[in-house]
């Protein structure tokens, strides 16, 4: 199973996300969850990141491929311009939902959390 665990301020700003585990839905290559999930995450990595030109710390674990993001461009503090951190906080928060709609059919491969945590 992948959990995902999303990060959020205690004013409900999102602005990150760790992905641990193997979805087990298919076999190693041929497992069409786990390649929608990297999908999906490498273009949010890489849309706050190059597009947006953000503050973008992130890891992602050579054997596990566990991936933690952390966006500080999407907080207030650490980040003045207030588009940057509309567009940051909005990709992660639809990742979110999309991650939820998933999880209503693949909820024995995938679960997914939201957290308060400061950054």
């Amino acid at each position: 199973m992948t959990t995902v665990i999303f990060y959020k301020t205690k004013e409900g700003q999102y602005y990150g996300f760790e992905e641990q585990g193997h979805t087990g839905y298919g076999e190693s290559g041929d497992d069409v969850l786990c390649a929608a999930l990297s999908s999906m995450t490498m273009l949010i990595i890489n849309a706050i990141e190059v597009s947006f030109a953000s503050n973008v710390d992130y890891t992602i674990d050579d054997k596990t491929t566990d991936i933690k993001l952390i966006v500080k461009s999407a907080i207030p503090k650490y980040e003045k311009d207030e588009k940057k951190q509309y567009a940051a906080q909005g990709l992660i928060q639809a990742y979110f939902f999309q991650l939820m709609d998933l999880v209503e059919d693949y909820y024995e491969y995938l679960d997914v959390k939201e957290i308060v945590r400061e950054i």
